[in-house]
């Protein structure tokens, strides 16, 4: 946490109080008189533990990185411990299990790196957060949808919002009845946490603005998700994580267990283009055994599923470009997935959302002018961005249904993906700096050094020589 934080504004309105919104104001409530989170789901209606509208991929598997926790704990600290106490779970590194191609490989990306990891349901990890934002002094969450910005002198100075309470007192509107009131908030910072269908494009060119350059990758993904209750008769099983890559005969596929609070499994399986889950219980069950490693389809099959079967699809990865937006105006911020959003399965969300949460808390701690675009905010968290970027998208393009853009020098870093991911199934060093990447804790261009290079050259060739014995 940051030493004796200074004040420099007086009121800042996040727009949505996903995991996003509540890590900017957790870093805000430093910085500001007051905080006002505008969120439009009735995030207590059911306890914080149940998926919502405006998560659509709240109800499938999450998976916390350690970098994102190591920034949990750090605004929260004590965040784990209390995760814990509360149902969270721990996996234990030896029931954590990664198939490729079917064949399981000698060592898993380490989830365990600098600290314990966390195992759980996104609605239980968000409740757990929004908690603790809950009992901050000068923090308010207002359930309302987000309808506009508000511009003087060229800056944003407020959002205009539809109000909505979930249980209206007697005689007062309900929500339908308020449904065309507007309210103004003033604002000396406006922070947009609405996620990859963010309006704030759209906001912007009401005032007469351009939008923000954005780039899309069509990845066409769909999950499907259920859980089920655990059982040591069918496994013991902590996290199972499968991929299929591309190659001909061969469609891409990925596959995830994941042990939760609640003494439950829940487990997932995806498809790329034409190859789409469904909600069918029996499709369902039939993926598992078919395309998947022996425990998706024993579990299937045995286990007490205990929810429907629900389905999510993401048309594309997108990034907004805001470092390149020279028309920015003042008293404006961008966090999480209004930024950037990526293929969901290498689990980069929630990480990059805490990450761009420090780099507004870095940005703030400068004492900047709000008066001015926040421009420094925004150089700084591309280099999130752009890293998570590159790990996704390298892979992505490897799709047999995606056909660029291709980045410069793409080649040269699809090959040295290739390497590192090959050899490190059987070499620790290599596999713990690869899990250093994969799980957002040291740069992609790290494994282009060159005594990283060379040990998996090194690899690769004892790989090729036959046994003597």
């Amino acid at each position: 946490m940051p030493d004796h934080p200074r004040q420099v504004m007086g009121r800042a309105v996040v727009l949505g109080g996903s995991m996003a919104g509540l890590l900017a104001a957790r870093v805000l409530s430093d910085h500001a008189d007051e905080v006002v989170i505008i969120e439009r789901d009735d995030i207590g209606a059911a306890g914080g533990v149940e998926a919502r509208p405006g998560v659509p991929q709240g109800a499938h598997v999450h998976a916390l990185l350690p970098s994102g926790q190591l920034q949990l704990e750090r605004w929260f600290p004590g965040f784990a411990d209390d995760a814990v106490a509360a149902g969270a779970l721990v996996p234990d590194h030896s029931a954590v299990r990664h198939y490729v191609n079917g064949t399981l490989r000698r060592y898993a990306n380490d989830l365990t790196i600098r600290g314990r990891a966390l195992s759980t349901t996104r609605p239980f990890l968000e409740g757990l957060v929004r908690a603790r934002v809950a009992r901050i002094p000068n923090v308010q969450i207002v359930r309302g949808r987000a309808a506009g910005l508000v511009m003087t002198g060229g800056r944003v100075s407020g959002v205009r919002y539809h109000p909505g309470a979930a249980d209206p007192a007697p005689d007062t509107p309900s929500d339908t009845d308020r449904a065309d009131e507007t309210l103004t908030e003033p604002a000396d910072l406006v922070v947009d946490a609405m996620g990859r269908s963010s309006r704030l494009g759209d906001w912007l060119t009401e005032h007469g603005l351009p939008t923000p350059p954005m780039r899309r990758m069509p990845i066409k993904l769909t999950y499907a998700t259920a859980l089920f209750r655990r059982d040591p008769q069918i496994s013991d099983i902590d996290v199972a994580f499968s991929q299929t890559l591309p190659a001909p005969g061969r469609a891409a596929r990925i596959g995830g267990i994941t042990a939760v609070e609640g003494d439950r499994w829940i487990m997932l399986v995806a498809g790329y283009g034409d190859d789409r889950p469904s909600r069918d219980p029996a499709d369902f069950t039939t993926r598992c055994r078919r395309d998947f490693p022996a425990v998706f389809g024993d579990l299937a099959e045995n286990g007490e599923r205990i929810s429907d079967v629900v389905t999510y699809h993401q048309a594309d990865s997108r990034r907004r470009d805001f470092h390149a937006f020279d028309r920015l105006p003042a008293g404006l911020i961008a966090v999480g997935d209004a930024v950037a959003s990526f293929n969901p399965v290498y689990g980069q969300g929630m990480a990059a959302a805490a990450l761009h949460a420090s780099a507004l808390s870095a940005y703030l701690r400068r004492d900047p002018r709000l008066d001015e675009p926040a421009t420094d905010y925004f150089t700084a968290i591309r280099v999130v961005i752009d890293a998570a970027w590159q790990i996704s998208t390298t892979a992505d393009l490897a799709l047999p249904h995606i056909d660029g853009p291709y980045p410069p020098g793409y080649r040269l870093l699809a090959g040295i993906a290739d390497l590192i991911f090959m050899t490190s199934a059987d070499d620790r060093e290599l596999n713990r700096r690869l899990s250093m990447v994969t799980t957002m804790l040291a740069h992609p261009n790290s494994l282009a050094q060159p005594g990283v290079l060379l040990r998996a050259a090194r690899a690769r060739m004892r790989r090729r020589v036959p046994a003597t014995s």
